[in-house]
């Protein structure tokens, strides 16, 4: 469940966005939550399940087989969906390491989604709806190449997804579930295979 922190950015006398983003940057957020902005409000995300983490990091394991070596992975990374004026932060994102290196060190605004080439988002729960709407949609939107819903919570057993293909509608032309228990192939440029029954559920 998120615990959701309002504010009228418009009584702080900025733009609501503005006085969001400066909001979020001045969090004392306690260790292992997270802040994003959604819906015009800043929402804050509980730790999820050990389970969760086991999964993010095998994940993370296997993409960095075949990695080119101008991508990394990154954890944790705050991401700006513009168009739709929300600010998540997914389990894992790759993109080029080049634009987090030449990132303003004094500034901590978050990424650019439409520079992303992967964002990974796992189930909690609690917010697994979150990570196959409103997330699939800002995704799509934001024209990320590659998102993978790895979905624990599944009405169908548990679940790994690639959607592919973007269209600014906020949807994916194409996606190729995987149950747990079976390889998920991933294209170029990870050209890795996930191992999804050594995902712990």
């Amino acid at each position: 469940m998120t615990a959701a922190m309002a504010g009228n950015g418009r009584a702080a006398g900025g733009r609501l966005w503005d006085y969001l983003l400066r909001t979020w940057r001045e969090l004392d957020v306690p260790e292992g939550w997270r802040a994003e902005i959604d819906e015009e409000r800043i929402v804050l995300v509980p730790p999820p399940h050990a389970h969760h983490h086991g999964i993010a990091a095998e994940a993370q394991r296997r993409l960095y087989g075949d990695l080119p070596e101008e991508l990394e992975i990154y954890q944790t990374l705050g991401i700006h969906v513009a168009a739709l004026g929300k600010l998540y932060v997914p389990d894992l994102v790759v993109m080029p390491s080049e634009l987090i290196d030449t990132a303003d060190p004094e500034v901590d605004d978050p990424m650019d989604a439409a520079e992303a080439l992967l964002i990974v988002e796992v189930t909690s729960k609690g917010n697994a709806r979150d990570d196959r709407t409103k997330k699939y949609r800002a995704y799509a939107r934001a024209g990320v190449p590659m998102y993978l819903l790895i979905d624990r919570f599944d009405t169908r057993g548990a679940m790994a997804t690639p959607f592919t293909e973007p269209n600014e509608d906020g949807t994916y032309k194409h996606s190729d579930p995987v149950p747990f228990g079976k390889p998920l192939v991933l294209p170029e440029p990870f050209g890795t295979t996930l191992l999804t029954d050594e995902f712990p559920v």
